[in-house]
């Protein structure tokens, strides 16, 4: 059949339709990536892909009917780390996944199902220390906003977590890196960009885009945590090995 190389729009949708599309023509030999991190190459065919709804809902459906609830997360989990190749190592669970009449969930002697195991772990340690470190500062339009850089594409793992424990709250998450973020409106999440100038820096407490009591706020915060701060029982170790230093920029106490 040759080689193929399957290039696809960098979207969870498009991607199930690439693999839609790669079992659709019976394509053997194949590699997936995004267009941004396609490199030619003499040899094979290239085949680009875009979302199809109805196609990428027929692959998730397959999964479902053969993946537990926990199994069609990895798979998310994974997709969302972003990490060079890991579209191909997903290629290789899904046939190990349809090819097989039993769970193959907990065969980790297979590269590929040990590997999403691995990944999905460190994609979720990430999604619990977004959720334990993000502080949110209240902006002139009364809404709380959280500035963000995580390792992983961590916001659609983490949006259920604080629809729920600030349901009372208008807020925004935005992924600095990934140029996106959620705003929940008091009734639903939706996914938003912002247009910043270059030199806008909103991670500041700066009263052009936050209340001017905020700095205040900040101010009480890292005076509580001095005070509370027991000196002879410090422990940079242990603190290091569950707030590790590149989380610190998230935390007030810690400017």
């Amino acid at each position: 059949m040759g080689y193929h190389s399957v290039i696809y729009e960098g979207t969870w949708q498009s991607f199930l339709t690439a693999i839609f599309e790669i079992y659709e023509r019976k394509l053997d030999q194949v590699t997936i990536c995004t267009k941004e991190r396609f490199q030619p190459g003499v040899f094979g065919d290239q085949l680009v892909i875009h979302a199809d709804e109805q196609k990428a809902k027929r692959v998730w459906m397959g999964l479902k009917s053969k993946l537990s609830k926990e199994g069609l997360n990895k798979i998310f989990a994974c997709y969302l780390s972003e990490l060079d190749g890991i579209e191909n190592i997903l290629l290789a669970y899904i046939r190990l996944v349809f090819s097989n009449d039993q769970s193959i969930e907990q065969a980790y002697g297979d590269a590929a199902v040990l590997r999403v195991s691995q990944v999905n772990r460190i994609v979720h340690r990430e999604k619990h220390r977004m959720e334990a470190f993000i502080r949110f500062k209240l902006t002139q339009d009364d809404i709380f906003y959280a500035a963000i850089e995580p390792d992983f594409n961590v916001i659609p793992l983490i949006l259920g977590h604080f629809k729920r424990r600030y349901a009372d709250q208008k807020w925004i998450i935005y992924d600095l890196k990934r140029k996106y973020g959620i705003y929940y409106d008091l009734q639903k999440v939706e996914e938003i960009t912002f247009a910043f100038t270059p030199d806008a820096n909103i991670c500041d407490t700066n009263t052009i885009y936050f209340k001017e009591d905020e700095a205040l706020y900040q101010a009480l915060w890292k005076d509580y945590f001095k005070h509370v701060n027991i000196v002879s029982r410090k422990n940079t170790k242990l603190h290091l090995q569950y707030v590790p230093k590149r989380y610190w920029k998230y935390l007030v106490e810690k400017y």
